[in-house]
């Protein structure tokens, strides 16, 4: 291994009673996604950090969720290395006083020690590492959203995210990793949609030629809506909710349903946005009138040949500097990593702490994968 970056490692165990501070730290602060005041609290304790680190940092403010931090060093006109971390967590107040930083036998717990305040302290000092040797081997900008959890439905993060990742030649994202140290390549794109039956009420009894049935036809169209999944191609569509009418002897004019989407390729979203919409053009019971919504977009993380090739460098660093070699996966479930890939950023993405229960009171991480993420990333900067 390289003297140099064999000193820098060291470093790290240096400095793990610092390091446990801060993670505890941004444990016992309440930051959920709908407390805007408790995550830019964090960001700006973060902000101080990363300004000691010689970072610039700006920020996209936002009203109702906690704002996106960009923190700069270097010359990013030029090709920049992305690093991505979100602040915020799933847990409502209270919860950091419920259940505090607590390490007991290498374990950690609290709310948001994996997801993902594990991954921001690694990646934090392992900056802070390189800023103490002079490190300026590339310009590198830093992404931490305060709504990631939401999807950025409260914000405009995810089209943020897009444009300030124009320019990075690799990415990569400290959200939660994996126990068999797994690194996530492609995440599947996610889609709620909402269709709306109005059909035409009356008397089941009296009247029934008068109706026109929202039930039915709604019925009709969530066949049509299950036959456009694709498994072979890894598109799942799942009609997943469904309301309609009031009582039994009345023709329904309301009914409605809820589908779940998940792909691989954006060509397959816009295969199912387009049929889709097409259930609007059309009735199988004529009188009807049907209006489909898109609640929720999250684009795929496409695996790519570029993400491989960045992904085998990347594990030949790791194994050369004694870490333990990783394997690639892709996997369901969204994070920051896919507005990355969306700006054509090769990315890799769940180099954050190890551990397991996400989003759960068992939510646990392993300390020294902290420490072993931090030492990671030094690699990867002083040898990419």
């Amino acid at each position: 291994m390289n003297p140099e970056l064999s000193e820098l490692l060291r470093r790290v165990d240096d400095l793990k009673p610092e390091i446990r501070s801060v993670w505890a730290y941004l444990v016992d602060r309440d930051c959920g996604t709908k407390n805007k005041a408790g995550v830019d609290a964090i960001g700006a304790a973060v902000a101080s950090f990363l300004g000691k680190c010689g970072f610039s940092v700006r920020a996209h403010e936002y009203e109702e969720v906690g704002n996106f931090l960009v923190a700069e060093k270097g010359d990013t006109t030029k090709p920049f290395i992305c690093l991505a971390c979100h602040l915020d967590t799933v847990f409502p107040d209270g919860e950091a006083f419920n259940r505090p930083f607590t390490i007991r036998d290498g374990v950690v717990t609290g709310p948001g020690c994996l997801d993902m305040k594990g991954g921001v302290t690694a990646m934090l000092f392992a900056l802070k590492v390189l800023a103490e040797k002079g490190w300026s081997r590339y310009p590198v900008k830093v992404l931490l959203t305060g709504d990631e959890e939401t999807a950025h439905r409260g914000s405009n993060a995810g089209r943020d995210l897009v444009e300030e990742s124009r320019g990075g030649f690799a990415g990569f994202n400290f959200d939660t990793s994996f126990i068999d140290n797994s690194i996530v390549l492609g995440r599947k794109g996610y889609a709620v949609f909402r269709v709306e039956v109005d059909g035409v009420g009356a008397h089941a009894g009296n009247n029934p030629e008068d109706g026109r049935s929202a039930i039915i036809e709604l019925a009709h169209k969530m066949l049509e809506i299950d036959a456009l999944a694709d498994h072979e191609k890894g598109t799942l569509v799942n009609v997943g909710v469904m309301q309609g009418g009031t009582v039994p002897n009345a023709i329904p004019d309301k009914a409605s349903c809820v589908v779940d989407v998940r792909y691989e390729r954006s060509v397959e979203m816009d295969r199912i946005r387009a049929a889709m919409e097409s259930l609007t053009k059309k009735a199988w019971i004529e009188g009807t009138r049907t209006r489909v919504e898109l609640k929720v977009d999250v684009p795929a993380m496409e695996r790519t040949e570029k993400s491989e090739e960045l992904f085998e460098r990347v594990n030949r660093i790791a194994v050369d500097a004694g870490l333990p070699e990783m394997k690639p996966i892709s996997t369901g479930g969204g994070s920051d990593s896919v507005f990355l890939s969306r700006a054509g950023v090769p990315t890799l993405c769940g180099l954050g702490a190890k551990g397991e229960f996400n989003h759960t009171e068992r939510e646990y991480a392993i300390e020294d994968s902290v420490y072993e993420r931090a030492k990671l990333l030094i690699a990867i900067l002083e040898e990419l």
